[in-house]
């Protein structure tokens, strides 16, 4: 009697990994072409996620066409840059609609100053984009095959 397999089996993991990693790829397309025509470029700061999401993109393609171990990690290393990068623009978009909020409306404090700095003029959420990236990301290499593949067997004494 043949044993029910848990899990899909390995040509379906591969499968469904490699196409969630190319939608991720679209989604670093899109990310930075939306950046762009935002000209979203005044300064280093606003560079930084433009220079992440072109840095990831030949990573993303080369985990998709070749998916060895120096890949995964490279691609692990690069989403982790990108949850800090949504993270730190999450607080500047913040951080400069708290200042403009303060500017124009110096009274302001509490909640209503938290609520008018999250729907400002720089969004605040915008860049939980890059998170969500690097989160899904890091999800996609999660027990990668390609993660196993340089591990030696531990002998015990019998």
């Amino acid at each position: 009697m043949e044993k029910p397999s848990q899990g899909l089996p390995r040509d379906h993991d591969s499968t469904l990994r490699r196409l969630v990693l190319i939608v991720l790829t679209v989604g670093i397309v899109g990310v930075g072409l939306e950046l762009i025509l935002l000209d979203h470029m005044e300064d280093n700061w606003q560079w930084a996620p433009i220079v992440l999401l072109a840095a990831a993109l030949p990573v993303s393609i080369w985990l998709i066409l070749s998916p060895g171990l120096a890949a995964v990690r490279a691609y692990q290393v690069m989403m982790v840059l990108f949850i800090l990068s949504g993270f730190t623009g999450q607080w500047l978009h913040y951080q400069g609609n708290m200042e403009f909020e303060l500017e124009m409306y110096p009274s302001r404090e509490g909640l209503e100053l938290v609520w008018e700095a999250l729907g400002g003029a720089y969004p605040s959420l915008a860049p939980g984009a890059m998170t969500l990236i690097g989160l899904l990301g890091l999800v996609a290499c999660l027990r990668h095959p390609a993660l196993n593949s340089n591990r030696v067997p531990i002998k015990t004494m019998e």
